[in-house]
């Protein structure tokens, strides 16, 4: 396979498909990137990567560690060595090196999150989520803040800057199979069909950053892995008159600059989901896909009653998302059927609410999740009750699940205090869940009273 890293064309012979592209850098001399937690939680071992645009193309700082080098044929990619231009420092190595690098273990993947927000065509200041996902163990982040915010624009003749002119590299296929293992990247749907009627094991990898984990940490190997990240029939986004379309395949960072805070609820979602390093590739059908209990998408398109496109080689069929988990980690997903587009209803319900109940305020696995849509009466007599209302949850049961019983207590009701703590009563009896490192069974019962009780406070009329 060929790629190009730091502005020139690589050659790899010899593949081993588990192999992550971080260590491929490091057994080949380029220890700029750093190996921290192999998780993307620490962003050590941050690279950019070429990304296309509808003009030109744009840089995305992603985690090293969960790239699977194979997934990288035919890309373009820099490390924190390829930066410097003609023997002298990038702005971002010049700022880092004025107080903002303390023990030098993270400054390289500071450095590249940093030159890819420099990049950013429509930059005024610097956006400092875009460091979300880099971990500083010497808690230097002021003097790295100060580092940010002394960068001004690329100059005129800034190379990397030039690069963005010009179209990322076109998707191409791409098939490795040794006498053990293979790897696949289509670029069509009809490929991939066409590969998984021959290979109906494969393990079918989109972002990577589920999936790359247990193979950097567990060790888990697949005989036949399928990259579907370059599939433009997973890429797609449409409002309809009755619905938005969202492509399984979109990464979060692509589907929040499509919706550009369209859709609250999902705008409260995005920054509380990993870090930015995480979704520039996590995918939104890779998320549903995985059937974690407590992934935060579930949630969140529970309470907006989503719809799954759901497509085979021969056929299509849509399914309503609190029907598509049957049980941990097991979906209806039949053999050789995938995820293509997430379905929203319009008209959108009027009150939402996300909350993530977690360790850390940011970059953090759900304990418990809490998604509420709400919907009122349009009768000027009885605007405060209740209509519709759909709570989604995760962290509560095997599966993500809607807080039916709970629902059906507050439809026809007023929305006020009485009724609510009533409702916060039932819902703390209509699942059982477990204890484990993240919470104990009573707090996760205890929480799902409160978050309710909070959604009804916060979405309130203030009493003039």
């Amino acid at each position: 396979m060929t790629f190009t890293l730091n502005g020139q064309v690589v050659t790899v012979n010899n593949i081993d498909p588990h192999m992550t592209l971080l260590s491929w850098l490091r057994s080949s001399g380029l220890t700029g990137s750093k190996e921290g937690c192999g998780e993307g939680e620490c962003g050590a071992c941050a690279v950019m990567l070429l990304r296309p645009e509808k003009q030109g193309s744009h840089y995305e700082s992603v985690n090293g560690c969960l790239l699977l080098l194979a997934s990288l044929a035919n890309q373009e990619l820099w490390t924190v060595e390829g930066l410097s231009q003609q023997g002298q420092l990038h702005p971002t190595q010049e700022a880092m090196l004025q107080g903002g690098s303390q023990c030098g273990y993270c400054t390289p993947g500071f450095v590249v999150s940093m030159a890819a927000e420099y990049y950013r065509k429509d930059r005024e200041g610097f956006d400092i989520e875009a460091l979300s996902g880099n971990l500083c163990r010497c808690t230097g982040y002021r003097p790295i803040k100060d580092a940010t915010e002394s960068l001004g624009k690329p100059s005129a003749d800034d190379a990397l800057a030039k690069r963005l002119e010009h179209p990322a590299p076109t998707p191409q296929s791409f098939n490795y199979v040794s006498r053990d293992t293979a790897f696949f990247r289509p670029t069509s749907l009809s490929e991939l069909f066409d590969t998984l009627a021959r290979h109906s094991e494969a393990k079918l990898v989109a972002g990577g950053t589920d999936w790359v984990v247990e193979v950097n940490q567990r060790f888990s190997r697949a005989s036949v892995q399928i990259s579907v990240d370059q599939l433009p029939e997973l890429k797609t986004f449409s409002w309809q008159d009755d619905f938005v379309e969202m492509g399984a395949g979109l990464t979060l960072s692509e589907l929040e600059h499509l919706l550009n805070n369209r859709i609250p609820i999902m705008s409260e979602w995005f920054p509380r989901f990993a870090s930015r390093l995480i979704r520039n590739r996590a995918t939104l059908g890779g998320n549903i896909g995985t059937a974690s209990p407590i992934g935060d998408s579930p949630p969140v398109l529970l309470a907006l009653d989503a719809s799954l496109v759901l497509v085979r080689k021969a056929d299509e069929r849509i399914v309503k998302l609190s029907n598509f988990f049957t049980g941990y980690r097991e979906t209806v997903l039949q053999v050789g059927e995938i995820i293509k587009a997430v379905r929203v209803p319009l008209p959108l319900p009027t009150t939402t609410r996300f909350y993530k109940v977690c360790k850390r305020p940011m970059d953090d696995i759900s304990t418990v999740a809490f998604g509420l849509a709400l919907g009122r009466e349009a009768d000027p007599d009885k605007l405060n009750t209740v209509k519709t209302i759909r709570i989604g949850l995760g962290g509560v049961a095997a599966t993500p699940v809607r807080a039916y019983k709970t629902e059906a207590i507050l439809v026809g009701k007023d929305w006020n205090e009485r009724n609510v703590r009533l409702a916060s009563e039932v819902i703390k009896t209509e699942f059982q869940p477990i204890d484990d490192h993240r919470g104990s069974a009573a707090y996760r019962v205890a929480m799902l009273g409160k978050l309710l009780e909070k959604a009804f406070v916060e979405t309130s009329e203030v009493p003039a």
